[in-house]
């Protein structure tokens, strides 16, 4: 740049001016499609649009199950039947909701004291039988009874195998 330029200082206006520029601009474009002024792709124009970058963001475990809780046993008033359990599946408050899961595997995970290949992690399998009433409780049969202690305790309702 030579000595004898002048710099040319450009003051932006106030933001007040550009909130009107910005709503007269969107007050235009709405007059013109309400008189049905053609579309530029209609008129043979090509349409370009700016794609604005979105940073990628970190995505961290996504869980594969549906949470539930084991309720209890399947039971009368004086029978108590351990071999089924039955579970509440967050977000199931019908019957017929509850019939998406059915043959679905459930798991029962815990912890317990001894290490096992270097694991405390212990999982019972299980899958989901029937329905149990109206109101989206399940039936479940593990390999092995749940313990009584896992009453109120979380389950993972896996979604495999598929049905749909």
């Amino acid at each position: 740049m030579s000595a004898n330029k002048e710099r040319t200082i450009v003051q932006e206006p106030p933001r007040e001016e550009k909130r009107k520029e910005r709503s007269e601009r969107r007050a235009r474009g709405k007059e013109a499609a309400k008189d049905g002024a053609a579309a530029p792709a209609a008129t043979g124009a090509t349409v370009v649009r700016k794609r604005r970058h979105v940073p990628k963001r970190e995505v961290g475990p996504v869980r594969l199950y549906a949470k539930g809780t084991f309720t209890g046993y399947r039971r009368s008033r004086e029978n108590i039947k351990p071999e089924i359990a039955l579970l509440n599946i967050d977000g199931v408050k019908t019957s017929e909701q509850a019939r998406f899961y059915l043959g679905k595997r459930v798991a029962y995970v815990y912890h317990a004291k001894r290490k096992i290949k270097d694991s405390n992690t212990r999982v019972t399998w299980g899958r989901i039988v029937r329905t149990h009433g109206n109101s989206g409780v399940v039936r479940a049969r593990f390999r092995r009874n749940l313990p009584p202690r896992a009453m109120g305790a979380p389950i993972r309702v896996m979604l495999y195998p598929s049905n749909i």
